[in-house]
């Protein structure tokens, strides 16, 4: 038996590496090639140490107190040279990904399909080469080569991991780079070369109710992560905000009627910005999270959208007195993704 340990790097590059039933995932990661911090390799030192967010593992009793203190072990911290898992797992590595001499990765694939969803959102199809598809975590993104150019443009997955054809939601930016290949010139069977995955915004173990809160093409990481929960019949109470500019910015609701069909406490709300739009429910998300979404703060919140959204978020949380059990967000701009957890 193999498990799959997700490597997350401070500098928001994530490795993926196999972990052998009855191995420790320090001798798992050097065995393919990635040189996470270590000196003693016998749990003395403590130079391993990282933060085990996810999963289930072993750590036994042969490590000193000096190099993992009972406090840090309650607090889900662990010895790489130690830690034998027991099912896949997430560990923060407090290290650059340069310094453990590994690098981000990169996958092959081809233009399958460009749909046109509105005047505002763009849907990118695209086939990947690699048979078993792309690992991830649901909420992280790509760097995606923009053909017959030099530069690159970051979007995050819409698609499930390792899914054979990957998805995105672009937003259609006047004269943009991506936009303008896309509308003009992409057609099918067009390479691409995908850089990634990348990013520390993505979907932890959801012990507690979830509140989602999506600005425009900021939804495409909660259909990723919607549809894992789907994948583990998952039955806390969820709720998203999903907030756009127009009417008809609004995209991606027959899926997101799937979800509430697919998962039993699953349910949105749609917001329109627009003074002129007949919509119930009219002006920014932060008006329409009422206390019962809240849960008096026993909540994980997930925020992804523009800058403008995510400050005005952070703001009424403060103001309002509010502070989520957990509070993850990204900023994203029409150039670049930021993320923050």
């Amino acid at each position: 038996m193999s498990y799959t340990i997700a490597l997350n790097f401070e500098d928001g590059v994530t490795r993926f590496i196999g972990c052998k039933e009855g191995e420790t995932v320090l001798d798992a990661a050097y065995r393919q090639k990635v040189n996470l911090p270590m000196d003693c390799s016998d749990g003395v030192c403590g130079t391993c140490k990282g933060y085990c967010e996810q999963g289930q593992f072993d750590m036994g009793d042969e490590y000193l107190e000096e190099a993992l203190s009972d406090e840090e072990v309650a607090e889900g911290q662990v010895l790489t040279c130690q830690m034998v898992p027991s099912s896949d797992c997430v560990i923060q590595v407090p290290v650059a990904s340069t310094l453990c001499k590994t690098q981000v990765g990169s996958v092959e694939g081809t233009v399958a399909a460009v749909e046109s969803l509105s005047e505002d959102s763009i849907e990118l199809v695209v086939d990947l080469e690699n048979a078993d598809g792309l690992t991830f975590l649901p909420g992280q993104y790509i760097h995606i080569d923009v053909p017959g150019t030099e530069v690159h443009r970051s979007y995050s997955f819409s698609s499930l991991p390792g899914d054979k054809r990957a998805t995105f939601l672009i937003r259609n930016i006047p004269n943009g780079v991506m936009s303008g290949y896309l509308t003009e010139r992409a057609k099918g069977g067009d390479r691409l070369k995908l850089t990634g995955p990348l990013g520390s915004f993505y979907l932890r173990e959801v012990t507690r109710p979830v509140l989602m809160l999506a600005g425009g093409t900021g939804l495409a990481p909660f259909l990723s992560m919607l549809a894992q929960l789907v994948q583990k019949e998952c039955d806390a109470p969820i709720h998203m905000v999903y907030g756009v500019n127009k009417d008809d910015h609004l995209v991606k609701t027959d899926a997101l009627d799937a979800f509430k069909e697919a998962l039993p406490n699953f349910s949105y709300s749609t917001v329109v910005v627009d003074d002129a739009s007949e919509h119930p429910r009219k002006g920014y998300v932060t008006h329409h999270m009422d206390a019962g979404v809240l849960h008096d703060g026993d909540i994980d919140v997930y925020l992804c959208g523009p800058p403008p959204m995510v400050d005005a978020v952070l703001n009424h949380f403060d103001t309002e007195g509010i502070t989520p059990q957990s509070f993850h967000y990204e900023k994203f701009t029409p150039n670049q993704v930021g993320e923050r957890a």
